[in-house]
């Protein structure tokens, strides 16, 4: 429940562990060699994450 909490009081931690989980979904999508669909929007995954860290490192804890 503290996690949910956390999303929708803006704070640091649980945005930055849905971010960090974003970014890792990416790479393992970049990486999976079956499925195209999934490579193509591994970088569009990832970059999205990678931003949503940038912004979130902002929010209070």
């Amino acid at each position: 429940m503290g996690f949910i909490t956390g999303l929708l009081r803006f704070r640091r931690g649980a945005w930055e562990m849905l971010a960090t989980v974003l970014i890792a979904l990416g790479v393992v999508m970049l990486m999976q060699p079956f499925v195209l669909v999934l490579y193509t929007w591994s970088f569009t995954v990832t970059l999205v994450g990678t931003v949503m860290f940038i912004i979130v490192s902002h929010f209070p804890e």
